[in-house]
């Protein structure tokens, strides 16, 4: 038993910090990118 619990805090804290560590863009980050992704398109 105490190894389940064990094993969902590990499995908590290790999704809880892969999430909270990914970068969010913004809108003009991602603007940018299409931009970006057509430029090439056309070259």
């Amino acid at each position: 038993m105490k190894k389940l619990a064990y094993t969902f805090i590990v499995l908590f804290t290790m999704a809880t910090v892969f999430t909270g560590c990914r970068e969010e863009k913004s809108a003009g980050d991602a603007i940018e990118d299409v931009a970006d992704d057509i430029e090439d398109a056309v070259d």
